[in-house]
């Protein structure tokens, strides 16, 4: 009898204990479909922020998360294979939003990595995890026990922002402050046995920053819930946002989606726009930019909103149900993402699995997914003309080119950024590591 494969995840946050974000959404996505795939996983994170989980150190009741009846099309289902175990993330009155700020990253977030990882070691000195796969510094107290132990430890360090590698313009300032996570991570790096870049422009800054051979280096992208995409697609969903807007089914629809921070490059699309539209061409019938997100840049860009003279062109429309994100996905007639810095850009695979073309910024992760001439064009980041000329040539384009370059968007997703792909290969990683 085949005994199944047991690998303990190990992260500070995960969907949706702990909010929405990259990697909230990351840990849930990997954890599900390594349960559907037979895996026994143990997912180690801090308690519920809002009263999910039990005690600390307890089970946080998988089957309320990764529901048991959600089955793919081969009847697999998660929830039955997931142990979800938590240690304290006890940040500081001081450290401003618990996870996100660089005092709180660089203080608690070590601490919590040393106590995740230090359960992660007692279960497999108890022969009870295979694998330990971690996210950035959460498996800190595993990498200093590493030597006594047998299970083989992947790490994935995710985009190393603490050593700007994703925001070249604040590395000085961010390795200053940056200093003891940076040790941290370097520390779980020197333990590892692989060490997964996301993408390929982030392989030379893994290299660079964590020091590692390139032979440990593997390539293996963020990915995306296809199957779960298509099934949030309502019949007409695109024609009721459409309408709702006060927008014809072929009025122009930009779409951008992303937390409203100056990093990702928003104001950069308003002086796009508003050059466009002051010309007229090709912005001169009816035609909206929809903004979905919210953060602390919404003032700042209402203000300029104002000012470009756009404020009935644009529809800032916050955080929205799933249903109607996706809606606006199938309602857009180009994606655009006009980010400073970046690193894998999950919302950019979310409009390529709609079948969107796309504009983004030559950035991060973004040249992996967007082809120019295939599926899209690339920019520079920051430049409002190079951005107002990519946005116009693709609105020049005639609609069936869109379409097939849509359909390039799916194709590309379906075979690099699926999560049944990815799955596959990570299980492979884990054999090969294994023997």
């Amino acid at each position: 009898m085949n005994v199944p494969l047991r690998v303990g995840v190990v992260a500070r946050s995960v969907f949706p204990l702990h909010g929405y974000g990259g990697l909230e959404r990351h840990v849930y996505d990997l954890v599900r479909h390594l349960a559907r795939e037979g895996v026994l996983v143990t997912l180690i994170t801090q308690p519920a922020r809002q009263g999910v989980a039990n005690s600390d150190n307890a089970p946080a009741g998988a089957s309320a998360i990764f529901d048991p009846r959600e089955a793919d099309s081969g009847g697999r289902t998660a929830g039955a294979s997931v142990h979800i175990m938590t240690v304290p993330y006890r940040t500081f009155p001081f450290a401003g939003r618990r996870g996100t700020t660089i005092l709180d990253r660089s203080t608690a977030y070590p601490i919590f990595g040393e106590r995740a990882g230090r359960l992660a070691w007692t279960l497999v000195r108890d022969q009870r995890l295979d694998v330990v796969h971690g996210l950035g510094a959460s498996v800190l107290g595993y990498a200093r026990r590493r030597a006594r132990c047998t299970a083989p430890l992947v790490l994935n360090p995710q985009g190393l922002e603490e050593f700007g590698a994703t925001d070249p313009s604040r590395a000085r300032a961010k390795r200053a402050a940056y200093l003891p996570l940076r040790r941290a991570v370097l520390a779980c790096a020197r333990a590892a046995d692989c060490v997964i870049a996301t993408d390929r422009a982030l392989e030379p800054a893994v290299l660079r920053h964590l020091h590692v051979s390139r032979e440990k280096v593997r390539l293996i992208p963020n990915a995306i819930d296809i199957a779960s995409i298509d099934r949030s697609t309502e019949p007409g969903a695109a024609t009721r946002v459409r309408r709702t807007a006060g927008l014809g089914e072929t009025d122009v629809v930009l779409l951008s989606v992303g937390r409203l921070e100056a990093n990702k490059g928003f104001g950069v699309l308003v002086d796009a726009l508003a050059a466009l539209h002051t010309h007229g061409d090709p912005l001169a019938g009816r035609w909206r930019w929809v903004l979905i997100g919210d953060g602390p840049n919404r003032r700042t860009l209402e203000l300029a909103i104002g000012d470009a003279g756009l404020r009935e062109h644009v529809l800032l429309a916050g955080r929205l149900p799933d249903a109607d994100l996706h809606a606006w996905y199938e309602a857009a007639t180009l994606f655009v993402h006009p980010t400073l810095y970046e690193g894998s850009s999950l919302v950019t695979l979310e409009a390529m699995a709609h079948r969107r073309a796309v504009v983004a910024s030559n950035a991060g992760g973004l040249p992996d997914k967007v082809r120019t001439g295939l599926n899209g064009w690339l920019v520079e980041p920051g430049r409002p003309d190079a951005l107002a000329a990519a946005i116009s040539g693709a609105l020049g384009q005639p609609r069936d080119r869109l379409h097939a370059m849509g359909d390039a968007s799916r194709h590309i997703v379906e075979q690099e950024f699926a999560w049944p792909v990815v799955t596959r290969t990570l299980l492979e990683l884990y054999a090969e590591l294994l023997a």
